[in-house]
């Protein structure tokens, strides 16, 4: 057992400095967490913010505007989503550049040092201190709200739907990307297959079928670690970001998406554990 004096004497490693100062946004924001929709809606890049006292992680002001740094729109469409269809969402409170939510941490493209050709100076030679730090402040609590809203629903005896908005770029590496909006699913097709025929049926929309990304190879860390295995009706939706960078764009994709969810919703066989092969 330590004496007195000789815990006063021992060397400690000094507290780390909190991340997130008092005038800076929370790790997470809950929109509409009254709602009574059995659905949960998602948003792992919904804004592009940096605590002040990071200095924008060496990058100029404009960097932060462009996709490198959020799903464009992915946010209000949420928020739009979320009180058109009554439901609660969780929302990621910082860019991605600082630890992207919807990664594993050991990923190497969890805190990444270069984007689409634009290096971050602030990632660069992270310590794994630094690394555990950003978790702590940025990451772990948005998981964890995430995690409580989850429970809250087991609570109540409700098996709730979860629906994660993201946004995709165009362009990428030259690319044109013919698609308007991609429904991205690893098995389950409870909730996919209805939404993509309707898209395509009704609405004559270029739909990708786990496009841009494939849901099935890599559906992503949120999905993957708090929905797949418990076996919740589930989708992933990626809309082309120039279709909802403006209010208007963002009314209009919730007037062609709100109908089709609460359409699909509607049916109470969807709402059960459920696992697929």
């Amino acid at each position: 057992m330590l004496t007195p004096m000789a815990r006063l004497t021992e060397k400690t490693e000094p507290p780390a400095p909190a991340l997130i100062g008092p005038d800076d946004p929370p790790a997470f924001e809950v929109v509409n967490a009254e709602g009574t929709g059995a659905l949960l809606l998602t948003c792992d890049h919904a804004k592009a913010a940096i605590p002040k006292a990071m200095g924008r992680l060496g990058l100029d002001a404009n960097a932060l505007l462009r996709h490198i740094a959020w799903d464009i729109g992915a946010g209000e469409m949420t928020r739009a989503l979320a009180e058109r269809l009554d439901a609660p969402a969780v929302l990621s409170g910082y860019s991605r550049l600082l630890v992207d939510c919807n990664r594993p941490l050991d990923s190497e493209s969890a805190i990444p040092e270069e984007v689409d050709g634009t290096r971050i100076p602030g990632n660069t030679g992270l310590s794994q201190a630094e690394r555990a730090a950003r978790a702590e402040a940025f990451y772990w609590p948005y998981h964890h709200a995430i995690a409580g809203r989850l429970d809250a629903f087991r609570e109540r005896g409700v098996c709730p739907a979860v629906l994660s908005i993201h946004s995709f770029t165009p362009v990428l590496d030259g690319f044109e990307r013919p698609w308007q909006i991609g429904v991205l699913w690893e098995r389950d097709p409870r909730l996919a297959r209805p939404l993509m025929e309707i898209l395509r049926t009704r609405h004559r929309l270029a739909v990708g079928d786990n496009e841009p990304y494939a849901g099935r190879d890599n559906y992503g860390y949120t999905m993957e670690h708090h929905v797949v295995a418990e076996g919740l009706p589930q989708v992933l939706i990626e809309i082309r970001q120039d279709l909802i960078d403006t209010r208007h764009g963002v009314e209009t994709w919730v007037g062609i998406l709100g109908p089709a969810l609460e359409e699909i919703l509607s049916k109470p066989e969807i709402f059960r554990q459920e696992w697929f092969a």
